[in-house]
């Protein structure tokens, strides 16, 4: 048998896609699962992740966060969680943010040092992420988030693979090669029959402080325009370049961030539950 490319639609195996889904931890219910990834690195995912979990709880939906980049954690430190995880007969228990209907899953949280390097090979990270979904008690959620690792490896692989995704929001920036990282990405969750929600375009502007005119620093934003006219999907939110939006997430405090540009991605989020 050759080896297998995840794409179904030029395959003659008779396979169960469903088959590598694992199970959800027996005393969890969540509603839907949204993926928050991205072509490559340092566009701001994990933080957009974040406030996405924030706005969705200030509406009133019980959310989770699950920290799917093993090796380079962020979430726990924007919500200011340092406490280790603790775990009993049922399983593995969530730290909760300052918010009481939001629950942080992370290897940050197992660690007994949080600043300790996660040093393991593709097979055990992406086994970390599983057990993230079949050993949490997650509770009773309306929407987890899955902040994803950057790129299309071995964890957003076994990710979109494992867990039953409602839905995927890809963040990128204004660069100009942009067209053909986010091409990847969506290609890749369309191969495995994960829907695409649309694209959050960050660091779009920094907004001048006298005259509230918008300037964009790493390009005019034409490029996510033409990737996501030709692959047919929307632009939810273009996020400014915000010097108080960084320092609350080094401080912890991301839950006191307020974003209403990423008003449209929370939309499309909420849209799910309906």
């Amino acid at each position: 048998m050759s080896e297998c490319t995840h794409d179904c639609s030029t395959c003659s195996q008779k396979c169960d896609k469903q088959d590598m889904r694992a199970q959800l931890n027996q005393y969890s219910t969540i509603r839907k699962v949204v993926a928050v990834s991205s072509g490559k690195g340092g566009v701001g995912k994990s933080s957009v992740t974040a406030m996405l979990a924030v706005m969705m709880a200030r509406r009133g939906y019980k959310v989770g966060v699950l920290d799917a980049d093993i090796t380079g954690p962020s979430i726990p430190k924007a919500f200011g969680i340092h406490k280790r995880a603790q775990a009993n007969e049922l399983g593995i228990l969530p730290q909760e943010g300052h918010m009481d209907n939001i629950k942080v899953m992370s290897i940050n949280l197992l660690l007994e040092d949080e600043n300790q390097p996660v040093v393991w090979r593709g097979p055990v990270v992406a086994g970390a992420v599983t057990q993230f979904w079949t050993d949490v008690v997650w509770g009773d959620l309306d929407v987890l988030f899955i902040d994803m690792p950057p790129g299309t490896g071995d964890v957003p692989l076994t990710v979109y693979q494992s867990i039953p995704l409602d839905g995927n929001i890809i963040v990128s920036t204004p660069q100009s090669l942009v067209q053909m990282v986010v091409g990847k990405a969506q290609r890749m969750a369309t191969m495995l029959d994960v829907p695409v929600l649309g694209f959050v375009e960050n660091m779009s502007y920094v907004k001048c402080p006298d005259c509230g005119k918008e300037i964009p620093l790493f390009g005019d934003g034409k490029a996510l325009e033409a990737a996501a006219l030709e692959l047919g999907l929307p632009i939810l939110a273009r996020l400014p370049m915000d010097a108080q939006v960084a320092a609350l997430c080094d401080q912890g405090e991301i839950e006191r961030v307020v974003c209403d540009e990423l008003i449209g991605a929370v939309d499309a989020v909420e849209r799910l539950l309906q």
